[in-house]
């Protein structure tokens, strides 16, 4: 092992009487002692077969926040011969990586490599990002980044196809449960909690492995050994309830934003419920939400249901008047409605449509039959000549042509046979009979 691996591991291991975290007490010393990440660090997973540091490359970790990220690049550096360098793109800037790259270029040239781990990669821009190709491309570095942001949409595709991304999932209630049976065998104590709390302590976690440890070293401290079991409301007294994770300018907020789309899209009122109520209570802007079920009721549902962009205009009309807390009742009012609403995108298919043939068929004129003549001239140039009135034609339709003159007559919007666009289609259909019936005679 390399010596740079060494000093790491020494550095990080404190004297026992020093303070420590429980966290840091219990970071596995093994791949088979992660928890919660089995299609990795099991025996066909990803990681196992690189803890030798053969076929080593660079990777990208993604991952919610304390699933194992950082314990499984030090793992892999533990394993290898690479030396082991460890920044945070929090903390770190262009100076200290052309310090690190440097480093790694003299070891190099003495027949050692460097595995380089960087925390919260996601920080750095697009410039810093590209520094670190040429130096993966010749074998300086091997670099092994960590995320809690898509990196589709945070880093640079040129990194990314010379890195393999590994997927670290949010931890499940068995993962949190066995890291809490972890910190009673290591304190030789039991959580003071009942069945419910206990329940409680690990939905407080959110999926955080380094949270649900800080929460159990909290009740350890606070109640004597020879404690009596404390219930859920006693519990959310001692620890401070930990807020879902939502970042409104990161990969959170999105996830959060597409399930209640895709929610309301899929016509569940419930699940519907469910989502708006966990962004709201993350702290999201209700005005924001306002906006999205405005878009939502156009593109969704649109003439199935002429009501859905009413109710959701009123809704934020609503919001704006009453504000918090009673507003949101309105905005649950309008999400629930357009779940239950009858859906149809054909009008936001059509709308793409025209927008494409109108940037295809460039500045073509209108026909001329419908044109004002209010000169002389163009009178004798025929505009407006031969144009029916429809108010005055049987059935109140004509029947004439309103594209240009050198477009076929196209088809944009089909509307679907459901809700009010049922009775649209069959107006359509009669119109079309006429348009052929006139156009015969």
């Amino acid at each position: 092992m390399a010596s740079g691996v060494s000093d790491l591991f020494a550095g990080a291991d404190p004297p026992d009487d020093a303070p420590r975290p429980l966290a840091d007490f219990l970071r596995p010393e093994s791949f088979d002692e992660i928890v919660g990440q089995a299609h990795l660090t099991g025996p066909d997973g990803a990681l196992s077969g690189l803890a030798g540091g053969k076929n080593l490359r660079s990777m990208v970790f993604w991952g919610p926040a304390g699933t194992g990220k950082t314990t499984a690049a030090r793992l892999l550096a533990h394993g290898t011969e690479l030396h082991f360098e460890q920044i945070s793109a929090i903390f770190s800037g262009v100076q200290d990586l052309r310090k690190i790259f440097e480093a790694a270029r003299l070891r190099r040239s003495n027949g050692v490599g460097t595995l380089l781990f960087v925390d919260e990669i996601h920080r750095f821009n697009r410039a810093q990002q590209d520094g670190f190709l040429p130096h993966m491309e010749d074998g300086t570095i091997i670099l092994v980044g960590a995320t809690t942001e898509n990196p589709s949409f945070e880093l640079n595709s040129a990194l990314l196809s010379r890195a393999k991304v590994l997927v670290f999932k949010r931890l499940d209630n068995e993962a949190l449960a066995a890291l809490l049976a972890r910190a009673e065998a290591h304190t030789g104590r039991n959580l003071p909690l009942d069945e419910e709390a206990r329940d409680s302590l690990i939905g407080m976690a959110d999926g955080d492995g380094r949270v649900a440890l800080g929460l159990a070293e909290e009740l350890f401290a606070a109640i004597p050994e020879d404690g009596d079991e404390i219930g859920t409301a006693a519990l959310v007294g001692l620890v401070q309830r930990r807020a879902p994770v939502f970042d409104k300018a990161q990969d959170g907020h999105y996830n959060l934003i597409s399930a209640l789309h895709k929610s309301i899209r899929g016509s569940d009122p419930d699940a519907t419920l469910y989502w708006l109520a966990r962004i709201l209570v993350a702290g999201e802007d209700p005005l924001f939400v306002a906006r999205r079920l405005i878009r939502m009721a156009s593109e969704d549902i649109g003439l199935a249901d002429p009501q859905a962009l009413t109710q959701s205009i009123a809704a934020r009309d609503a919001y704006q008047m009453l504000g918090s807390p009673e507003g949101e009742l309105a905005l649950a009012q309008s999400a629930v409605y357009l779940a239950v609403a009858p859906k149809s995108n054909a009008l936001y298919g059509a709308y793409k449509q025209a927008i494409k043939a109108a940037k295809e068929t460039g500045s073509v004129s209108p026909p001329k039959i419908i044109l004002n003549a209010p000169t002389k001239l163009m009178e004798e140039e025929g505009y407006g000549s031969g144009y029916q009135y429809d108010h005055d034609q049987p059935d109140g339709f004509s029947g004439q042509n309103y594209f240009p003159d050198e477009l076929d007559r196209p088809q944009f919007y089909s509307p679907v046979e459901r809700g009010f666009e049922r009775d649209i289609r069959k107006r359509l259909d009669y119109w079309a009979k006429l348009r052929r019936e006139r156009k015969k005679s």
